[in-house]
């Protein structure tokens, strides 16, 4: 589109130099009609790419220059009315090159944010990828601190357990030793036996053999003692 705005812009320069330098068979009221029309051709042109806005002063020398050359060509002054469209197609190109500076450095400053915006989201990215993969490192180490955690309380809980059945079987243990009556207690007897002895006495003669028991005397025994204890269990 600002294209075809400067190419109409050219082309308006163009007819005005045309209409000066061309043949005097044209007349002077053609060359200031030609002149009169391309000058507002590229007032319209400045006025298209913002020149009331950017170049405000130039834009209205413009459109009064061509107000004094539609006056002089009312009048039969066609030279000045040439010269009026003259002077306004130079203030309108004035106007359309600021214009078209100032909508390059807009269009620079709009291309650099563009850059500086897609250079941040760059960095964003970047931060964010490495905000993930530290993520994903604690979410590891989260884990393997978890699987530790795990690992040392089915430890916790085996032993647990151990104790637990050790502590069942010593209370079993009691409840059956109370249940189970005590063995009767063991007894030491002593008891003393006493045998007879016999003691005989032979005598002998020549003739004659005489036996003879001596039934006054107390006779001799044998004592045996057998002893009993009492142990209580």
């Amino acid at each position: 589109m600002f294209r075809k705005t400067i190419l109409a812009s050219l082309l308006a320069s163009s007819a005005i130099s045309l209409a000066i330098a061309g043949p005097a068979a044209a007349g002077t009221t053609e060359r200031a009609r030609e002149a009169i029309a391309a000058a507002e051709a590229k007032i319209h042109t400045a006025e298209s790419l913002g020149a009331t806005t950017e170049a405000p002063r130039d834009t209205a020398d413009a459109r009064a220059a061509l107000a004094s050359a539609r006056e002089d060509y009312d009048n039969d002054h066609r030279k000045e009315a040439i010269q009026a469209a003259i002077r306004a197609s130079q203030l309108a190109d004035t106007a359309i090159g600021i214009s078209q500076q100032h909508k390059d450095a807009a269009l620079a400053l709009a291309h650099e944010n563009q850059r500086a915006t897609v250079d941040a989201a760059r960095d964003q990215i970047a931060a964010a990828r490495s905000q993930a993969v530290s993520a994903q490192d604690q979410a590891a180490a989260a884990q393997q601190q978890a699987a530790e955690a795990n690992s040392r309380a089915d430890a916790a809980q085996q032993a647990a357990a151990a104790s637990a059945a050790d502590a069942a079987a010593a209370r079993n243990a009691a409840t059956l030793a109370a249940q189970t009556p005590p063995p009767a207690p063991q007894v030491e007897t002593t008891v003393t036996t006493q045998h007879p002895v016999h003691h005989a006495t032979t005598r002998t003669t020549r003739r004659t053999t005489t036996t003879t028991t001596n039934a006054a005397a107390p006779a001799p025994t044998d004592q045996v003692t057998t002893t009993t204890k009492v142990t209580p269990q």
